[in-house]
């Protein structure tokens, strides 16, 4: 899948697979949510108007609050790729709200996670 087609993906048809992918491993969507939102500077409602909207990744991304001061800290591999050297932005922003999600799943504490 090219670049171009993930950043047009609509980040609510993306949402409920974030969710479900933590909700199996025994979390829950407020976990996802506060994930999120850490990463991205919206509140529960603005997330929520987001996926309402049906907004694009690339949309969900540059309407996005702030991006967290400490979201460098992210690192590791996503789909074989690390996320601390992607170059391009977007696809960074979008590979570390997926190795947040990732290490929820796999039992990491919230603490942890959100490199607090």
């Amino acid at each position: 899948m090219t670049n171009e087609r993930v950043y047009k993906m609509a980040f609510s048809s993306v949402y409920p697979l974030l969710v479900k992918k933590a909700e199996r491993k025994g979390r829950t969507k407020f976990e996802v949510d506060a994930v999120i939102c850490w990463l991205t500077g919206y509140d529960d409602s603005g997330l929520q108007a987001q996926i309402v909207k049906n907004v694009d990744y690339e949309t969900f991304f540059s309407k996005a609050p702030q991006i967290n001061p400490n979201a460098d800290k992210i690192t590791g591999v996503v789909c074989g790729v690390r996320v601390e050297k992607i170059d391009d932005p977007l696809m960074q922003k979008i590979r570390w709200l997926d190795k947040l999600v990732d290490e929820l799943a796999k039992g990491k504490p919230m603490e942890k996670v959100l490199r607090s």
